[in-house]
């Protein structure tokens, strides 16, 4: 999927970038990103390369993943480019990287709400071990700082009908199966802390609500990235519950320069909430603006007991995004623009013949 042919795509990235505080203290730096094909590490990447092609802030790219193939799909021609290198990396695996970077960002996780049911023991593996890989890394090579894409879900459930602050835990049921993605979250962010303490690893992490995209692959089945999928299709998009929970939804683009700002501008050690303060809305408020943007309807049916049990618990989880805009960011793109873009941009590069 080439979506540096949607001339939307480019226009949108290059509008981001001077959301991204102090984005000129990247020259000459060198910058690694796990789960680089992902909806937000490919954003985050995309980012990188036009601070070099408009900025020109010669950013040496590491982009890991575990397909070289995929990776070369994704980012075309600047997969050759000299200040692009893919690295072999697998979240579940001891790190064997022979480089010396500035900066870490890890995004790679799994992040299929099914398989937190279907592989909940690697699902937690994967995000402990490999964090926990990656500090070890960081702390052997001096790297400047590490940042950890953590995750909304780490505040569970409670009766707050306001915006989550980062101090404000929720019950997360550590018996159930689908908390293995919850749990690991928590657990990594300790491990994070801990790392900190014991080892002065400069880590900070954030917690991105619901962010959603052109960069979402068709694979993906969380709801926004179904429903967009289905309007390109002409599909009309089925709603499997009323749709009344509360969450933040972010642009993917507004998530990769919330990153970026806190990777550098973030106090080690603190966690961000990344929310777009104007993109707090339902469920059920994206599945019709998207099905505005495509001109199909919204349909209602009851789930199944799989389908049911692989939900995200949480009735609201809109976030408080205060602290994050006290570093000077501020989303661009509120929840119609950014839901409006995803789908011109899915049926700009599918009209090219660009999406498989």
């Amino acid at each position: 999927m080439n979506l540096y042919k949607s001339s939307i795509y480019i226009d949108d990235l290059t509008k981001s970038l001077e959301s991204i505080i102090d984005y000129r203290n990247l020259k000459n730096s060198s910058v690694l990103v796990t789960g680089a094909t992902g909806l937000i590490g490919s954003a985050i990447v995309d980012e990188l390369i036009l601070l070099n092609n408009i900025k020109n802030l010669n950013i040496k790219i590491y982009a890991c993943g575990r397909n070289k193939d995929k990776m070369r799909e994704r980012f075309g021609t600047y997969f050759d480019m000299e200040n692009f290198e893919f690295v072999h990396y697998d979240a579940c695996c001891n790190v064997k990287f022979d480089i010396s970077v500035d900066y870490i960002i890890h995004g790679a996780s799994n992040a299929n709400p099914m398989l937190y049911m279907e592989q909940p023991v690697e699902t937690m593996l994967s995000n402990f071990q490999g964090m926990y890989q990656l500090l070890l890394y960081a702390y052997k090579y001096h790297v400047k700082k590490i940042l950890y894409i953590s995750s909304s879900e780490v505040y569970g459930k409670n009766d707050k009908n306001s915006a989550y602050m980062e101090d404000e835990y929720g019950f997360v049921d550590l018996l159930t199966p689908r908390s293995s993605y919850s749990c690991g979250k928590r657990a990594t962010e300790t491990l994070c802390s801990s790392f900190m303490y014991e080892y002065g690893v400069d880590v900070t992490i954030v917690r991105p609500g619901h962010v959603y995209g052109p960069t979402a692959q068709k694979i993906d089945n969380r709801v926004s990235s179904m429903f967009a999928y289905n309007v390109l299709n002409g599909e009309n998009i089925v709603m499997k519950s009323d749709g009344m929970q509360l969450r933040s939804y972010c642009y993917c683009i507004d998530c990769a320069t919330a990153i970026l700002t806190v990777l550098l501008k973030g106090i080690p050690g603190e966690a961000y909430n990344i929310s777009n303060s104007s993109s707090i809305i339902t469920i059920r408020d994206m599945a019709f603006i998207l099905a505005k943007a495509g001109n199909v309807q919204v349909v209602f049916e009851k789930p199944s007991i799989i389908e049911k049990a692989g939900y995200n618990p949480m009735s609201n989880s809109s976030l408080n995004s205060n602290k994050l805009e006290k570093l000077g960011w501020n989303g661009i793109f509120d929840a119609s623009i950014g839901l409006e873009h995803t789908v011109k941009i899915l049926q700009q590069i599918t009209s090219l013949g660009d999406i498989k």
